[in-house]
């Protein structure tokens, strides 16, 4: 499937009830509230299906959303710390995760996603829908949204096991299985990885290794061709070493801090359609837990709860479709310390109710538009009405126009709100949630093997949530900056299909993003975006062989040096990623590969003072057992 397909904002919080034996081509995810097929989404989206997700056999998701337009992908040192993720120059806690439907945003972790846990294995599709989608799905979906899927039971690839060893003492392993028995389908897998890692900081110091262990089982059944009921749960542990903060300098320094982080989620839906009437109900919990330590002392650890609830109701009226949505979700966090003697203890609670509107009408065979409204009633600050409205025009079978007006929120987080270390560090209860208001309009061709696209863009952010610091009482804080960040740019896509024997995808993004925290001031570059980025991926089967490559430029950018005070400015230098993975077919059911990381041995950084693995190489065995 091509990259330049449009996709729909949360393929995986939704699913159209399917035929138990439809073709896989019929599925359809949504740009919506209600699935539409892919051609009729006027929103842009990548998708990377799971035949190239195994071609590239890139082990984490935070190393294939590199590969997507408009991202900025930026860790914090070696594979397992901190990974964040901003979408068309966004902030990182703007991007709404949804893993199998689940919001996966981490509550007792700033509302982020937490990328540098996902891992690939066990994955059928992957989706970065880009600029603002909160009228459809609300808080965090202000930069974009990012949806993942596990395997459909109904229509699953049997049993498939993976083991592989490579550089730094790594070790993975991972094992798939589906089994369908008529109306009902079950599948899920179990995936590890761990390595001993790099030196994060210094030269010479001790390495920072990771592990990551997880586990999924999803369950569906569908007694009727319009009738779907479903569970899905997820369990997350990694555990990572990472160099922070000499407590006596406040410099970075080679210390043997970790954390481990632990992630239960559980998800229930049911569907059902009837004569133009289509109804979901779902329900979700997500638990989350992370605990930090220095060497065998404990520091802190957070912890986060959300219960989610919803209901959908919509309608078809010959080419019009009305659905209405309703949403409430709780959220629970708590803090504890041991470094402290329990001063930073808090236990903190907040929900929302959200109203969800949503008309789309075919006006002719070439002509569509859809608008949405989403207003958010939280508990703990100001209310939110958001809107989109998107059209597309077809004036050929081969041409699409698309635009689309969208506005995004994104709420403070518990530390925002209530502080975290009274006398040092207090909270904001009058913050506002930062808001986003952006434009696109884009076209794209599609021909038989090839296609090609061009979209721009412009956004603009306000009430951005920023730390300030008062230097006569030395008291920390928040507050809605006065100022308004703009980020507008271009991205250009293209794809041609080599018949069967390959794939190829390229893209590139021009960004310009830049911040002014105070009205009337200077407009500043932000950081860690990247002004050019570029990228390719070729996937391919020939024979026995098959092979995944990719390469990935990132541009200069600017970062904030905190071994000083206030922090300085500094430069990061541009740097390209190769990666390839050459597997061949010892039988029919065993194939043998091998493959690299950074070919190209560059020595770079994604934030500033963290080191990032050069080279390295990997061989491993790929197992089909069977149906």
């Amino acid at each position: 499937m091509n990259p330049i397909i449009i996709l729909a904002a949360a393929a995986s919080a939704q699913q159209a009830p399917q035929s138990p034996t439809a073709p896989q081509e019929e599925i359809v995810v949504t740009g919506s509230r209600v699935p539409l097929p892919a051609e009729e989404t006027p929103v842009s989206a990548t998708i990377i299906d799971s035949e190239q997700l195994e071609r590239l056999a890139l082990p984490m998701t935070s190393d294939v959303l590199r590969l997507v337009p408009g991202v900025s992908v930026s860790s914090t040192g070696p594979r397992g710390t901190q990974t964040q993720l901003r979408i068309r120059g966004a902030e990182a806690n703007h991007t709404l995760l949804f893993v199998d439907g689940i919001r996966f945003n981490d509550p007792a972790a700033g509302n982020e996603g937490r990328f540098e846990l996902l891992t690939n294995d066990g994955l059928s599709r992957l989706e970065v829908v880009r600029g603002p989608q909160s009228a459809l799905w609300g808080s965090e979906a202000l930069g974009g949204v990012v949806a993942i899927e596990t395997a459909d039971p109904l229509r699953g690839p049997g049993i498939s096991a993976l083991a592989e060893y490579g550089s730094h003492d790594s070790v993975r392993g991972s094992l798939q299985a589906a089994r369908r028995l008529g109306n009902f389908g079950v599948s899920g897998s179990l995936g590890w990885i761990e390595s001993d890692g790099i030196d994060s900081f210094g030269d010479d110091g001790e390495r920072d290794g990771f592990r990551n262990r997880s586990a999924n089982l999803k369950a569906v059944y569908a007694p009727l061709d319009s009738t779907q009921l479903g569970l899905v749960g997820h369990w997350i542990d990694g555990t990572s070493e990472f160099d922070g903060f000499d407590p006596a300098t406040f410099r970075r320094a080679d210390t043997l801090d970790s954390t481990k982080n632990r992630i239960f989620a559980v998800r229930g839906w049911g569907s059902h359609e009837w004569s133009g009437w289509s109804l979901l109900a779902e329900a979700s919990y997500l638990d989350s837990r992370n605990r930090n330590r220095l060497e065998d002392e404990s520091l802190n650890s957070t912890f986060g709860e959300r219960l989610g609830l919803s209901g959908q109701l919509s309608k078809q009226l010959g080419g019009h479709r009305l659905t209405g949505a309703i949403e409430h979700e709780a959220e629970d966090f708590r803090a504890e310390d041991q470094a402290f003697f329990g001063a930073t203890d808090q236990e903190q609670s907040r929900d929302l109710t959200a109203f969800v509107g949503e008309w789309r009408a075919q006006w002719s065979p070439s002509f569509d538009t859809d608008l949405a409204v989403r207003h958010d009633s939280f508990s703990a600050f100001k209310d939110a009405t958001t809107l989109r409205a998107s059209a597309i025009f077809r004036p050929s079978e081969k041409v699409t126009l698309h635009a689309a007006y969208g506005e995004g929120i994104a709420q403070p987080t518990f530390f925002d709100l209530f502080g975290f270390f009274p006398g040092s560090f207090a909270g904001n209860p009058d913050l506002r949630p930062e808001r986003s208001r952006g434009w696109e309009l884009g076209l794209r061709w599609r021909g038989s093997s090839a296609s090609a696209g061009i979209t721009g863009f412009t956004n603009r952010l306000k009430d951005e949530i920023v730390d300030v610091f008062d230097f006569t009482t030395f008291l920390s804080s928040t507050e809605n900056a006065t100022g308004k960040s703009r980020r507008r740019g271009i991205e250009l896509e293209a794809g041609y299909r080599f018949g069967k024997l390959a794939e190829l995808s390229l893209n590139y993004t021009y960004l310009d993003a830049d911040e002014a925290q105070v009205a009337g001031a200077d407009l500043v570059r932000e950081v860690r975006r990247p002004r050019h980025s570029a990228n390719a991926y070729l996937t391919g089967e020939r024979g026995p062989f098959r092979w995944g490559a990719s390469l990935a430029f990132v541009g200069s950018r600017k970062d904030l040096d905190f071994d000083s005070f206030p922090a300085q400015r500094v430069r990061l230098e541009d740097y390209v990623l190769g990666s390839a993975r050459l597997g061949y077919r010892l039988t029919e059911r065993v194939e043998a590969y091998g493959r690299i990381e950074n070919a190209f041995d560059a020595d770079y950084q994604d934030v500033a003072g963290y080191n990032t693995a050069g080279r390295t190489v990997y061989a491993g065995l790929r197992f089909s057992l069977g149906d």
